[in-house]
């Protein structure tokens, strides 16, 4: 089973960026779809961004234009460019494996690994 390793985030300013990485044990290419996920406290944890293997993107409507959800199949890793960051983004972060449904949903069902903190404050 492929392990995944988040790693990039930090303490940022309001409308600051950030980088976050997702690292695989394993080759990504195997997997149809992969996604950002977050986790703020008290809330539960949601879908930020989706990739297919074929470079479709989906973005939940609070980060769309903003943020930019990638993948290096060669580098087994997933990357999230975060900018014009806000408090509300502030979170901790998760990537997942996953596939789509016929209608083209993303869902995850690999492992969840430790995360990876955002904290957007000044």
């Amino acid at each position: 089973q492929v392990q995944l390793v988040e790693s990039g985030g930090g303490l940022v300013q309001p409308g600051g960026s950030l980088r976050l990485s997702c690292a695989a044990s394993g080759s990504i290419s195997n997997y149809n779809a992969m996604g950002w996920h977050r986790q703020a406290p008290g809330n539960q944890r949601e879908l930020v961004a989706s990739i297919t293997s074929s470079g479709s993107t989906n973005y939940a409507d609070s980060v769309k234009g903003r943020f930019t959800i990638s993948r290096d199949n060669a580098k087994n890793t997933m990357y999230l460019q975060m900018n014009s960051l806000k408090p509300e983004d502030t979170a901790v972060y998760y990537c997942n494996v996953g596939a789509t449904t016929l209608s083209g949903s993303y869902y995850p069902f690999g492992p969840w690994g430790q995360g990876t903190q955002v904290t957007v404050s000044s």
